[in-house]
């Protein structure tokens, strides 16, 4: 029989892994997305959108659709959703899987400012009004709503419900060039970014124009894994490795006659 798996999207290396597992019958795989993009990217596996109810209601799932396998593939700013996997694979154990991608780490000449939060990245830009590229997604604008006296350009895929009273809006799905992003942020004058630190190459073209160009970059840090102590669990940093780990599983399962 297949392995059930059931993956928490929402990042690049949930399509590129939904991408590996279509079609593949050593599998039945589910790709769940939280429905926060309007616009996801298509899939070919069977799809479900909306949340769980926490926790609990996770855990639900897991044994009323008898999942094998659960593949946390969630953005990795997604922290709740990785706190909520943990949390119901102890109510009904699962065997786990966390794709956590390295994050960046400044180089000598990068002029990077590290900071724990949004409200303290929007503190980090000063009083002096700066013209400044965002691109920290629709729901975290808040705290620059709260500073004003900056010249904002918001990057997002779908449009944020309220903007800082000065910014403009590019709607936009990367991935982008490094020539795409030292382009944009020649044209619009930008003199700072805000990002999260979300690791990977996929989003990393925007850092290396900023090293480029010698723009200063605030980085929002990343919360790190919830406790995964005493869990059947594993971390990969990307969807290849996960393949390995789900192919690892399936034959673990077939050789037990499960």
């Amino acid at each position: 029989m297949p392995l059930n798996v059931l993956i928490l999207g929402g990042s690049s290396e949930a399509s590129a892994l939904a991408g590996m597992l279509a079609g593949d019958t050593r599998f039945a795989a589910v790709l769940s997305l939280a429905g926060r993009t309007a616009r996801p990217a298509p899939s070919r596996l069977t799809t479900r959108t909306g949340g769980f109810g926490g926790a609990e209601g996770l855990a639900d799932y897991l044994h009323a659709h008898e999942v094998d396998a659960l593949v946390v593939a969630t953005h990795p700013f997604a922290a709740q959703m990785r706190i909520n996997a943990a949390a119901a694979v102890r109510r009904r154990p699962t065997r786990l899987l966390v794709i956590d991608r390295p994050v960046w780490t400044p180089q000598a000449s990068d002029r990077w400012t590290v900071a724990p939060d949004m409200a303290a990245a929007a503190e980090a830009l000063g009083p002096t009004p700066r013209r400044v590229l965002l691109t920290v997604g629709r729901q975290e604008l808040q705290p620059f709503i709260d500073a004003p006296h900056h010249a904002y350009l918001v990057r997002s895929i779908d449009p944020p419900d309220r903007l800082p009273a000065n910014a403009a809006l590019i709607l936009a799905r990367g991935p982008f060039s490094e020539a795409e992003e030292r382009q944009l942020m020649l044209d619009h004058k930008v003199q700072v970014l805000v990002t999260k630190n979300a690791g990977g190459a996929a989003t990393e073209a925007k850092l290396l124009a900023a090293r480029t160009l010698g723009l200063e970059v605030v980085v929002v840090a990343r919360r790190p894994l919830p406790d995964l102590e005493n869990l059947d669990a594993s971390v990969a940093p990307d969807a290849p490795a996960t393949l390995t780990w789900l192919e690892h599983q399936a034959s673990s399962t077939t050789e037990r006659g499960v």
